[in-house]
């Protein structure tokens, strides 16, 4: 027992440093920062502040009411938002902040500037938006038109001399200002730009940076501090603070503020633009607003941004992946207001937790008697790092959960191997974990990589092979089990053996479809050639058997292709006890799509943009046009592939892209003929059908060139 005790605490000292490694290499991190996101959503909750956030978002109605009500085209006018600007002075707001970059003068002129500077003038507390970052050029030297914010943070330049890593990203070299007739008017400028995770989530934000030794808070910051009323602001900069408006605002070691989010988007009162712009009018006319109750607003802090969709300031968040802009800086602004902070837990703290549960976790491992035993351990210890972060989190502070986590997982372990091979049943563990799920080989695997062994994947850019037969259940219906079985296996293998001789990784077989895939698990700078390749040998190969496969089943058998290349995700996905190494993500299901799109043009291969555009003119062929899968709001740009690398373009193929040209152009009757005279190939026939179509309805007759497809 003496023994397993002392092995069981080796075991938790040893996984401790790996913990410590894990953390070194960002690998901790990228499992923390879900964790945190998934506290962030569990636990989120408004606070005593939130009713004083309001929202104000020019939305998709507001654009239709402006376009059928005013005549209105985006972009508006700027001398319409003196009437939502006016409204909010009207009934009392505090504060008004805009979440909108007015950097280049008004299409309509210096007189709609100058409207829109007179109603910030005349709102008071109104916050315009700064650019900042290196990539901007317009200004290098704080401009003579813009005041400095009323602000003054001592401590400051002994706090950017102590951080020289974070400073290089508060301090910047460029902004881009508002136009001079704004910002001669605003009350604070603000800084807009924020910086993501290292994982693009926007979990914290800088309160402040500097620019030309001028100080411009964060657009939330600012519409804080303007709220206060007391004159210019004063602020203290502290190793991991920034004292402001009487509050202590934790810092990281970054200088950044961890944002506490009240809830999923819609949690602040929102108001669409053109529902204020109304009320405004309304009143002035003497009628009854939209806004029954204009009182909402008073002494409210308000900040103003897009939602439309083709304006929609979209960030990823612990909320969700598509979280507005502006939600981010009405999140800020109720953590200034509510002051319950969150803030990191002390480095000390968290790596004597680390230790403490490794070392524990050892010795239980290491003693347990039987399978029961370490199960009641493991159901124990394992979630006890994420309930710690929990009431952590509770509490005000963030306490990383990856790494108690690992190292408890990897001292359980540790510790069974110990325990296991102390008793002499290593054969018997390894034998009773995988003999039913994996094969030989892929137990060698596991047995040199362990962390082989575990669900998830990468995301990664790969090209994505779909094919099926054409009219595969006649064919089945027609011949024997035996028979079938045969053909089966002579056209995969076929199929499959010119995949993987162009480095393809083999997916699975789904009865007569393959799937397949490139740039894993290996990297292929060239996987979109390699699958085209593929694509059009694996043509050729059942070319050459057609006649042969004919005869064996009474039909003619053809093959569709679709590629498509994109992001997915691909790993090890499955469940527990099995998983395949496969492919999940929206550019597979496209793939998927296109094979099925063939059937609409009557082609037997179709490669979209994405791929055909990275083969960079290697294979001739031509263009099909443009379709909309069933699935997909986005139309995609397919191709078709003719022949191999060095192979001429055939005269058809110059023909048909001369046609399809008409075709864009609206010219019918000129395409239908063109296509016409290309003889039998079905997609020249289908283009055709749908011209003469066109002609015949008459000059009322109007296609975009996109082909909506109704079905997979």
């Amino acid at each position: 027992m003496n023994k397993k005790v002392a092995y069981g605490l080796l075991a938790g000292a040893l996984a401790a440093a790996c913990v410590v490694a894990l953390d070194r290499t960002g690998l901790a991190a990228r499992w923390d920062n879900p964790m945190s996101d998934w506290r962030a959503r569990l636990l989120a909750k408004p606070s005593a502040a939130t009713e004083q956030v309001k929202l104000v978002l020019l939305d998709q109605y507001s654009l239709d009411w402006a376009s059928q009500n005013m005549g209105l085209s985006w972009p508006w006018p700027r001398e319409v938002y003196g009437a939502l600007l006016d409204y909010l002075k009207r009934n009392g707001a505090k504060t008004v902040v805009f979440d909108v970059l007015y950097t280049e003068p008004s299409a309509y002129g210096v007189a709609d500037d100058e409207a829109l500077g007179a109603a910030a003038g005349r709102c008071g507390n109104f916050v315009g938006a700064v650019f900042l970052g290196k990539q901007t050029e317009q200004a290098t030297s704080w401009p003579e038109f813009a005041k400095p914010n009323p602000i003054r943070v001592e401590g400051l330049e002994a706090w950017l001399e102590a951080h020289p890593g974070p400073a290089q990203e508060i301090v910047s070299a460029g902004a881009a200002f508002p136009v001079p007739e704004l910002a001669k008017q605003v009350a604070w400028l603000a800084n807009v730009r924020e910086v993501p995770d290292g994982d693009g989530v926007f979990r914290r934000a800088a309160p402040f940076r500097i620019f030309d030794g001028q100080v411009l808070p964060s657009l939330g910051v600012a519409g804080w501090l303007a709220g206060l009323g007391e004159g210019p602001a004063k602020a203290k900069m502290e190793p991991r603070a920034l004292i402001a408006g009487g509050k202590r605002i934790p810092l990281d070691d970054a200088g950044r503020m961890i944002l506490k989010f009240r809830g999923k988007s819609g949690t602040h009162q929102a108001f669409n633009a053109a529902e204020v712009i109304q009320s405004e009018m309304r009143l002035l006319e003497g009628g009854k607003p939209p806004i029954q109750d204009g009182s909402v607003f008073k002494d409210a802090h308000v900040v103003f941004g897009f939602s439309a969709p083709g304006l929609k300031d979209l960030r990823p968040s612990p909320m969700g992946g598509d979280y507005p802009g502006p939600e981010i800086y009405a999140t800020m602004l109720d953590d200034l207001l509510a002051g319950d902070f969150l803030r990191d837990a002390p480095a000390v703290a968290v790596w004597l937790w680390v230790l403490l549960l490794a070392l524990v976790a050892g010795v239980v491992a290491a003693t347990s008697r039987n399978g029961w035993q370490s199960a009641a351990a493991s159901v124990v210890l394992i979630p006890l790092p994420t309930l710690a972060g929990l009431a952590a989190w509770q509490g005000g502070f963030v306490l990383p959960v990856a790494g108690a986590s690992a190292g408890v997982g990897i001292t359980l372990l540790g510790g069974a191997v110990v325990n296991f091979v102390l008793e002499g049943r290593q054969k018997m563990f390894i034998k009773g974990a995988f003999k039913h799920y994996l094969s030989a080989d892929v137990i060698e695997q596991i047995m040199r990589d362990p962390d082989s062994l575990k669900l998830g994947g990468e995301r990664r850019e790969l090209t994505i092979f779909f094919s099926d037969l054409q009219g595969f259940s006649t064919i089945s219906e027609r011949l024997g089990p035996e028979d079938l079985t045969k053909l089966l296996n002579d056209y995969l293998s076929d199929m499959t053996d010119i995949i993987l001789e162009e480095g393809g990784t083999l997916d699975k077989y789904e009865g007569d479809a393959i799937i397949a895939f490139w740039n894993a698990p290996l990297a292929q700078p060239d996987h979109a050639v390699r699958a085209v390749r593929a694509s059009v040998r694996c043509q050729r190969k059942l070319a050459e058997r057609r006649a042969e496969f004919e005869q064996r089943t009474g039909a003619v058998m053809k093959m569709r292709i679709g590629l498509n290349t994109g992001p997915v995700v691909v790993g090890n996905m499955g469940s527990s006890n099995r998983f395949d190494y496969t492919v999940l993500g929206d550019a597979a299901n496209l793939a998927s799509r296109l094979e099925g799109a063939n059937k609409a043009l009557g082609t037997y291969m179709m490669v979209a943009e994405s791929t055909w555009t990275q083969t960079n003119g290697t294979f001739p062929g031509r263009e099909l046009g443009s379709l909309r899968v069933v699935g997909r709001k986005t139309p995609v740009r397919v191709f078709e592939a003719t022949g191999l690398e060095g192979e001429t373009v055939q005269g058809v193929e110059k023909d048909f892209e001369a046609a399809l040209a008409q075709a864009k152009a609206g010219r019918w009757a000129e395409a239908a003929e063109a296509f016409e005279k290309l003889g039998d190939d079905a997609a020249s026939k289908t283009y055709a059908a749908k011209c003469r179509a066109l002609t015949s309805a008459g000059p009322g007759a109007g296609w975009d060139g996109i082909w909506n497809l109704t079905e997979k």
